[in-house]
């Protein structure tokens, strides 16, 4: 006797056979956008509070500040500004095993922790008990969300502000009228092959993008550009920034003028180091082929001004440390992002009184082994104004 074939589902058994399936999978349970996640800290403390290697602060707060580079208060504002975000419009697949989606206290935190440790997303995920997927899509959806909800914490002063600026830096290091000190530094990456041309690979033969920042004498960015090849001179940088264009056309930098002495008045200026090049609004050193005592004197006082630049930079670099590893293949659309939220963060520590802690910057400068490259651009106007302030100093 032949075997009784098999009757074949139809199409239809098929579906309710799915979809039987389907209701048997748990479904997320949505946040409550009032809820505050206060529990998500106990667990990762208590997983991550005797880490081998890692010297960790014993009183609980500053162990917080250590692993998020932010206090507490600065914490939950920054999930405030995030929130209606991450509640809205939550990556896919954030579910953890109690069919929950992570809270956004969480999301942020895994966030921070990947930005200020620049530790692979599989470590990260490991602290805090997620897998590496979590991790890319919960960081990346954060930088997403605080680029755009935290453009106030980076504009250029208006006129009362820029006042007390010039205030406090003439205050600080006697340059009158003062509004800033710019600088660069490299975000150095690995490319592939075909991406790897010769406008990306700097001085120091390191494939790299620039970071150009203007800082107020808190160590504030007061303007900032990214996305340029490392390859690229700084003073061809500055000119293809939006600073140039804005104090070019006086819509920034075009303040009231101070008279230093008789004859002599000093517009509104921000300094710079040898890179780049001398003008009205943006004055460097004298050059070492100058020798007089008054050069010399000026040289001093005007290092004293660039350097908060440069320190500001190592605080940067030192806190977010994504920014200062060898990034592996980054998306160039998407670098900008990153280093823009990190200047963000380095923003809204300062602003919401919180401190740059004092341990973080790493050894050396910002840029270790790279050497500034001498410009040789002036203006007569800049040189001009550049002797005022020398004259004055000399008084």
């Amino acid at each position: 006797m032949a075997p009784v074939k098999k009757k074949k589902k139809t199409d239809k058994a098929k579906k309710l056979a799915k979809k039987s399936k389907k209701d048997k999978k748990p479904k997320a349970v949505p946040l409550d956008p009032e809820a505050i996640d206060c529990d998500w800290w106990d667990t990762f403390w208590e997983r991550n509070s005797s880490l081998s290697g890692v010297s960790i602060p014993l009183d609980e707060d500053d162990a917080f500040k250590f692993f998020f580079r932010a206090s507490k208060t600065t914490f939950s504002y920054i999930c405030s500004l995030v929130r209606e975000d991450l509640i809205s419009r939550p990556p896919s697949g954030l579910i953890n095993i109690e069919g929950r989606l992570l809270s956004v206290e969480k999301q942020v935190a895994i966030a921070l922790r990947r930005l200020a440790s620049g530790d692979s997303q599989v470590s990260v995920g490991a602290a805090f008990g997620v897998g590496q997927s979590t991790v890319s899509q919960v960081t990346w959806r954060f930088i997403e969300a605080l680029e755009e909800r935290a453009k106030h914490h980076l504009r250029w002063p208006d006129s009362d502000r820029i006042e007390e600026i010039k205030s406090k830096f003439e205050e600080m290091y006697g340059l009158p009228n003062c509004c800033g000190a710019i600088d660069t530094t490299h975000i150095i990456m690995t490319l592939p092959a075909v991406q790897a041309s010769d406008d990306w690979c700097d001085q120091e033969k390191n494939f790299s993008m620039f970071l150009q920042g203007v800082f107020d004498h808190e160590m504030r960015f007061l303007n900032m550009v990214t996305g340029w090849p490392g390859g690229m001179d700084v003073s061809k940088l500055l000119k293809f920034s939006g600073f140039f264009k804005l104090c070019e056309t006086g819509q920034i930098l075009d303040g009231n003028a101070k008279t230093l002495y008789e004859g002599a008045e000093i517009r509104e200026y921000v300094v710079g180091g040898v890179s780049y090049p001398l003008l009205p609004w943006l004055i460097t050193p004298h050059s070492s082929d100058d020798p007089s005592d008054s050069a010399m004197a000026f040289n001093n006082r005007h290092e004293k001004v660039r350097s908060v630049a440069a320190t500001a930079f190592a605080h940067l670099k030192g806190s977010w440390r994504i920014l200062s590893k060898v990034m592996w293949r980054p998306d160039r659309s998407k670098l900008p992002s990153i280093i823009l939220v990190c200047c963000l963060l380095h923003n809204i520590i300062i602003d919401c009184g919180d401190y740059l802690q004092e341990d973080v910057p790493l050894s050396g400068h910002h840029d270790s082994g790279y050497a500034d490259r001498y410009c040789k651009q002036t203006e007569v106007l800049g040189s001009e104004l550049r002797g005022y302030l020398t004259e004055y100093l000399q008084r």
